[in-house]
């Protein structure tokens, strides 16, 4: 397959040990292609959270590869590993993690702020013009706790798409919103996907979100049970 982004290979996850030791994850294999818009799919406790963390390298895997943009996330240590997820992983999560003390410009900002120990014009003009794309042009100056759900996941989206990463990792992004704010998050993650190529992977047990994406990778027990393509894919199954 070309344009490959990111390759796993018989992923496995243990929680505990011993004889408490819980096998979360069985030993999956799969790629995920440059500009695909991926449903993961599966009801609770098939493993899905735990997939995208490990994806995300926010947790170690047991035994397994990971490999992305030609790097074996695996073996790189924690400093090389932190730098390589701020800038190549954006995350959106289902309570968006914002800092409610903080503006929505400074929560955008922050990650690279965090890093530069400043704020630079060029950051802030990103910040600014991402704001604007996800709707959010006149609520620049607000505190994140004086916004609705679906602005704050607005938000949530722009921070994680500050750096330009090839990939976001996003985890029920769409769960905690109303209906009609969980369309207009979905039309936004999807225009990004478009416009920038960016790849997705969502990670819902929704089937009402899944049949919106390209690709759906479906998870029970800890196993891929089915990798297909939807009708807005192209192709066949992979």
């Amino acid at each position: 397959m070309s344009d490959v982004l990111y390759s796993v290979r018989d992923l496995v996850k243990d929680f505990g040990t011993d004889e408490l030791r819980t096998r979360v994850l069985k030993g999956m294999s799969f790629e995920l292609v440059q500009g695909e818009f991926v449903a993961l799919l599966g009801p609770s406790g098939s493993g899905k959270s735990t997939l995208l963390t490990i994806l995300g390298t926010l947790l170690a895997p047991t035994s397994g590869a990971l490999e992305m943009l030609g790097q074996n996330l695996v073996h790189l240590d924690e400093r090389r590993l932190t730098e390589f997820r701020n800038r190549h992983i954006g995350f959106v999560f289902q309570f968006h993690h914002l800092l409610p003390a903080f503006t929505a410009i400074e929560n955008v900002m922050l990650p690279e702020w965090a890093d530069a120990g400043f704020a630079s014009k060029e950051l802030r003009a990103r910040a600014e013009t991402l704001l604007r794309e996800v709707g959010l042009a006149d609520r620049m100056g607000y505190r994140v706790n004086d916004l609705s759900g679906g602005q704050q996941q607005r938000v949530a989206i722009a921070r994680a798409l500050a750096r330009t990463p090839p990939i976001v990792l996003a985890d029920e992004p769409t769960g905690n919103l109303d209906t009609e704010s969980s369309n207009e998050v979905f039309r936004l993650l999807r225009r990004f996907n478009v416009e920038a190529h960016t790849t997705f992977l969502i990670v819902t047990h929704d089937p009402r979100v899944s049949e919106k994406c390209d690709r759906v990778i479906e998870l029970i027990d800890g196993r891929i049970t089915s990798d297909t393509l939807t009708p807005s894919g192209s192709g066949g199954a992979h």
